[in-house]
C-alpha cells in the first residue's frame, strides 16, 4: 500500500528483466564454460607434445581412425609414474645423481635446472612444508590489516640478526586476485593473529577481494565442519 507522498514503485519491464536473467546466466556458465576449456586446451597441448614421441604401432588413432582427445594425456601419466617408481629405487637415484652431476658441470643449464627443480619440489613435492595456519597482520602499516599464511618459525642468521626480543615468524602475505604472488616478511610472534579459519578458506577470501566469506551466513563466526 502506497501513501499520496510516496510514489508507486514500477515494475522492472522487459528489457531489465531479460537483462538480469541474462547476467544471472553469465555468473552460472562462466565458471563452467572457463573450466571446461582450459581442461581441453591443455589435454590438447599435451596430446601435442606427446603423441608425436609415442611409436605409431602404439597409437590408438592409427586403428580408429579419428582424433581422441587425451590419448596423449593417459600416454603422459602412465610414463611420469614409471618414472617416479623408478627414481625411487637405488638404481633410478644413482641415475639422477649421474645426471645431476653433469648438469652441475653446465654453467647456464646448471642455473636453469636448479631453479626449475626448485619451484617443481615446492609445488608438487609431498613433504611437510605446506602453510600451517592463516593470520592476520598488520600490513603494510600499523591499522591496516591483511591476511597471511603463516609457513615457519624463522631460522639461522634471520632469526640471529633480527632486533626483536622475542621469536620470529615467517609469514607469506598474498597478493588479490592472484595469491601464488606476494610478499614473504618477518613478524615478532606478539604481532601475528591467528585465525580459525582453514587454509583454503582464507584463500577464498583473498582471491574474490573479500566477497566470499567462509561462513555465508555469519561472516563474524568460522565455519563449522560437520
Amino acid at each position: 500500500m502506497t501513501t499520496p507522498f510516496e510514489p508507486a514503485r514500477r515494475k522492472p519491464g522487459l528489457i531489465a528483466r531479460l537483462r538480469a536473467s541474462f547476467l544471472t546466466g553469465i555468473v552460472v556458465i562462466a565458471p563452467v564454460a572457463l573450466t571446461i576449456w582450459l581442461i581441453w586446451t591443455i589435454m590438447g597441448w599435451i596430446d601435442g607434445v606427446v603423441l608425436p614421441l609415442v611409436p605409431t604401432r602404439f597409437n590408438p588413432e592409427q586403428y580408429v581412425g579419428i582424433n581422441l582427445r587425451g590419448v596423449g594425456v593417459i600416454f603422459f601419466l602412465v610414463f611420469t609414474v614409471f618414472v617416479g617408481w623408478v627414481a625411487k629405487g637405488l638404481i633410478g637415484r644413482s641415475l639422477i645423481r649421474f645426471a645431476e652431476g653433469l648438469v652441475e658441470r653446465m654453467p647456464v643449464v646448471r642455473s636453469i635446472y636448479s631453479g626449475v627443480k626448485q619451484i617443481a619440489e615446492t609445488i608438487f613435492a609431498q613433504s611437510e612444508r605446506n602453510f600451517e595456519k592463516a593470520c592476520l597482520i598488520q600490513y603494510p602499516r600499523k591499522g591496516i590489516w591483511a591476511i597471511g599464511f603463516i609457513s615457519t618459525d624463522a631460522r639461522g642468521e634471520i632469526a640471529d640478526r633480527a632486533e626483536t626480543m622475542g621469536k620470529l615468524i615467517s609469514v607469506f602475505v598474498p597478493t588479490t586476485p592472484n595469491p601464488t604472488s606476494g610478499f614473504l616478511l618477518f613478524f615478532p610472534q606478539e604481532d601475528v593473529i591467528e585465525l580459525d579459519m582453514t587454509i583454503e578458506d582464507a584463500a577464498k577470501l583473498v582471491i574474490s577481494a573479500g566477497l566470499v566469506y567462509p561462513n555465508a551466513k555469519d561472516p563474524t563466526q568460522p565455519l563449522k565442519v560437520a
